[in-house]
């Protein structure tokens, strides 16, 4: 039994607002434990210069952490003048895991900007921000349907994320910041509804870790996906009748 109550394989309480702010094509708050973001999708009807005439679209993601997210206040990167490599790093994850299960030349020529604030960080930030980020993607690709149909429905597969690692030799799934904080071994994966693997992130913190931890881990990170995947589709209920129809409407 875990700090928190929690049994070794279980994921902390999820809670997911929809449509939460008034402006963004497609927009959640959602929360894993005590950690919140939300998620916001804008539409750009054009393309970064290295796709212009392809005919195909791009995601890309900006993700930050305002200042009080955390225990002891972090600055602004506007206030340091660069960006800190995490947030480069996230941002970069998160980007190139939603690209994975959308298909881009059905998207067409548009760029979905997707803007991960974090205002409450407690482990996970960035498994969180694809598990949202993933259902507002979803509302504004709908939102794109509903003025033209697509000939073929863009997004592919589910895709959801979850954290893993090793803490006092234990093995556990979505680690709050408590447990991710003192784990020899932490992981992220990424993966998609039907079992692939999007990208398995791992790294032996104090001390390496051999080839059957790591096949336990991901045991129990799939774990983790299902269950997330499956309130994903709670959320999204008939919104997301097309998704992974593989072909024409």
């Amino acid at each position: 039994m875990r700090f928190d109550g929690r049994k070794f394989d279980q994921i902390r309480p999820v809670n997911i607002v929809r449509n939460y702010t008034k402006y963004a094509d497609g927009s959640v708050y959602i929360e894993v434990g005590d950690t919140k973001v939300i998620c916001n999708v804008s539409i750009e009807e054009k393309v970064p210069l290295f796709l212009r005439g392809k005919g195909e679209g791009w995601i890309t993601c900006e993700y930050s952490m305002l200042p009080r997210a955390t225990q002891i206040r972090k600055m602004r990167d506007i206030t340091k003048g660069k960006i800190d490599g995490r947030t480069v790093e996230i941002q970069r994850l998160i980007g190139r895991t939603l690209r994975s299960v959308v298909d881009l030349k059905a998207l067409g020529e548009k760029t979905l900007w997707v803007d991960c604030d974090v205002i409450q960080a407690d482990g996970g930030t960035r498994t969180t921000a694809i598990t949202g980020a993933f259902i507002a993607i979803v509302e504004a690709i709908n939102k794109l349907h509903k003025k033209k149909d697509f000939k073929i429905y863009p997004i592919r597969k589910y895709l959801s994320a979850v954290s893993v690692g090793i803490v006092n030799n234990e093995k556990l799934l979505d680690l709050c910041y408590e447990e991710d904080s003192n784990a020899q071994v932490d992981m992220n994966i990424i993966m998609t509804d039907d079992g692939q693997f999007v990208e398995i992130q791992g790294t032996g913190e104090q001390n390496p870790f051999s080839r059957k931890d790591m096949n336990e881990l991901i045991d129990l990170a799939e774990i983790g996906v299902k269950k997330m995947i499956q309130i994903q589709k709670r959320s999204l209920k008939n919104d997301a009748l097309w998704i992974g129809t593989g072909g024409e409407i």
